[in-house]
């Protein structure tokens, strides 16, 4: 089962954002990414007057190729 756990980086170790219901002793496999709400805030403006519905649209695609 996959699911999206917001985290915090802090010491050099991820720290969950809220409640997490996990297998104590378990490996799990973490993918890390930018928030992608960061991400527009970042790079607002450099694809000229795109809107944030436009730059999501080319985020999603750029993750499928």
């Amino acid at each position: 089962m996959s699911r999206v756990i917001k985290v915090v980086y802090e010491k050099g170790v991820l720290k969950p954002l809220g409640r997490v219901d996990l297998e104590e002793g378990k490996e799990y496999r973490v993918i890390v990414e930018e928030d992608i709400d960061e991400l527009i805030k970042k790079y607002r403006g450099v694809l000229g007057k795109s809107s944030i519905e436009e730059f999501r649209k080319l985020e999603e695609e750029a993750q499928t190729q």
